[in-house]
């Protein structure tokens, strides 16, 4: 409960801290290399799933589905998908090594089964 709080707290404040570091101090190297975007979309992904682990936790301190282990994989699986799906473009887009980018849809269905799970346990539990 408590722990995807404070993950999802600390993946949004570095997720502002990276967007700032990328838009003031990396812009020049990243335009350079053409790989604002690329940056961009990892800062993106990490916040909203970042909002998605704050929600899991919420929900499970509220105890609004009752004890859900669907809830518990659910924020696992959508901390694997930031590490690997946001990581893995951070560091391609630092390195300009492209084939990191074989790593980040990895990271993608890590993010789709962990919404699946929430949606499984909103389903099997809702009241």
């Amino acid at each position: 409960m408590k722990k995807f709080i404070m993950l999802g707290g600390f993946m949004a404040l570095l997720s502002v801290g990276l967007g700032a570091f990328g838009a003031h101090a990396l812009s020049d190297f990243l335009e350079t290399k053409g790989y604002v975007d690329v940056w961009d979309k990892a800062v993106t992904y990490q916040m909203s799933h970042a909002l998605g682990l704050i929600l899991i936790g919420i929900l499970m301190s509220k105890n609004i589905f009752g004890p859900v282990k669907q809830l518990n994989w659910a924020g696992y699986l959508l901390l694997v998908g930031i590490i690997l799906f946001s990581g893995s473009l951070y560091a391609m887009a630092l390195s300009g090594v492209k084939v990191l980018g074989a790593i980040t849809p990895i990271g993608g269905v890590s993010f789709l089964a962990g919404w699946i799970l929430v949606m499984l346990a909103a389903n099997k539990h809702a009241k």
